[in-house]
C-alpha cells in the first residue's frame, strides 16, 4: 500500500481545469503539503477564533467571510491576515472570482503561502475540490496483472510470464468487452470499501503481445474497447495445470485475495493446450456476476441433492 505526499502543487496541475482555479500569489509555496483530504473556511479563525482551526487543510474564502473581513479597519484586518498565515496553511483559495485585496497579497508573498482564484460557488468548489483530494489521498497499489472490464464487472487477469494474459485480453476484447490496463493495473481504495482499477498514465490504452510487441487499442479496436477505470469485482489467475493439486469442479467454496485490506473473489483456472481461456475467464465472470444478483448455481445443486436424499430416505 502507498500513500502519496499531496502538495499544492500536485493538487493545481491535476485539478486546475475542473476546478477553474488560477494562481494568483505565492508561487514560491506551491511545495506546501496538504495534510487533510478536505477543505476549510476559516470564518472563525479570520474572527480570531483559532483553537479548533483546521490549518492543515487547504482554506476557502466565499462571500461571508470577504464581507467579514470588508467590516474591519485596515489595521485589523492586516493582524487577521498575518494571523492566519502564521498557522503554516497549505494555500488559500476565493470562489466566485472574488480577488484578494493588496494587503491579503502581499502576506501571503511573504509567508509564501499560495493563493488561488476560482469561478465556482463556494458550496460546489468545496464539494469538487473534497471529492479530488479523497481520491488523490485515497490509498493506492499496483497490482501485477491486465485488467478487463467484463459485461459491468471489473477482472484482473493475473498469471506467470508466457502463460496466455495477453492472448485471453486479446479474445475478450474482440468479443466486445473492455480493456482498462494491461500487464499492471493502479488499484486505489475508494471509501475504504471499494476497490477501482485504471492503467499507469504512460501506458494507457495500450498493451504488449508476444511476438508482435506494443499494440495501440483504442487504434485498432475503436474507442468502445478501452476503459479508463472500472471497480474490481474479481481476481482471476491462470496457472499450469500440473501445479493446482485439487482441480475445483464445484464451486462450492469461494475463494478471496486481499488487496488493500478487502477481500476480493478470486478464481483459479487450469492451462492446458486446447482450453478457451478467454471463454473461461469470460463465464467466471458471468458467474460472479449471478451470486451478486443472489444465485448460487452450486448452492442450488446441492440444496436440490440434499433434499432428494432425504426423499429417498423417507421412502
Amino acid at each position: 500500500m502507498q500513500r502519496d505526499t499531496i502538495t499544492v502543487e500536485r493538487f493545481y496541475t491535476e485539478q486546475s481545469q475542473s476546478l477553474g482555479l488560477r494562481l494568483v500569489a505565492g508561487a514560491t509555496g506551491l511545495k506546501r503539503i496538504i495534510r487533510e483530504p478536505t477543505v476549510n473556511r476559516p470564518g472563525l479563525a479570520l474572527a480570531g477564533f483559532t483553537r479548533y482551526f483546521a490549518n492543515r487543510r487547504l482554506q476557502v474564502i466565499g462571500n461571508a467571510e470577504s464581507s467579514f473581513l470588508k467590516t474591519l479597519k485596515p489595521d485589523a484586518r492586516q493582524v487577521r491576515y498575518e494571523n492566519l498565515m502564521s498557522y503554516k496553511i497549505p494555500g488559500v483559495v476565493f470562489s466566485r472570482d472574488q480577488s484578494p485585496d493588496r494587503v491579503f497579497v502581499r502576506e501571503a508573498e511573504k509567508a509564501q503561502v499560495p493563493i488561488f482564484i476560482t469561478p465556482l460557488i463556494t458550496m460546489k468548489f468545496i464539494n469538487l475540490a473534497t471529492l479530488a483530494l479523497e481520491m488523490l489521498f485515497a490509498p493506492k497499489a499496483i497490482e501485477m496483472g491486465s485488467m478487463v472490464d467484463i459485461l459491468g464487472v471489473g477482472v484482473i487477469i493475473r498469471g506467470e510470464s508466457g502463460i496466455g494474459k495477453s492472448e485471453s485480453v486479446l479474445a475478450l476484447i474482440e468479443r466486445g468487452y473492455s480493456l482498462v490496463s494491461d500487464d499492471a493495473t493502479r488499484v486505489t481504495l475508494i471509501d475504504g470499501r471499494q476497490l477501482v482499477g485504471t492503467s499507469p498514465e504512460t501506458t494507457r490504452n495500450h498493451m504488449e503481445v508476444r511476438g508482435i510487441g506494443i499494440i495501440n487499442v483504442a487504434s485498432m479496436f475503436g474507442v468502445r474497447s478501452i476503459r479508463r477505470e472500472k471497480g474490481l469485482n474479481l481476481v482471476v489467475t491462470l496457472k499450469v495445470w500440473e501445479e493446482v493439486p485439487d482441480v475445483d469442479r464445484v464451486g462450492m467454496e469461494q475463494e478471496y485475495v486481499k488487496i488493500l485490506g478487502v477481500n476480493i473473489p478470486h478464481i483459479t483456472i487450469p492451462v492446458r493446450p486446447g482450453r478457451d481461456l478467454a471463454r473461461l475467464i469470460e463465464v467466471a465472470a458471468f458467474q460472479i456476476k449471478l451470486k451478486g444478483a443472489g444465485h448460487n448455481p452450486a448452492k442450488e445443486l446441492n440444496d436440490r441433492l440434499i433434499a432428494q436424499m432425504a426423499g429417498t430416505r423417507k421412502m
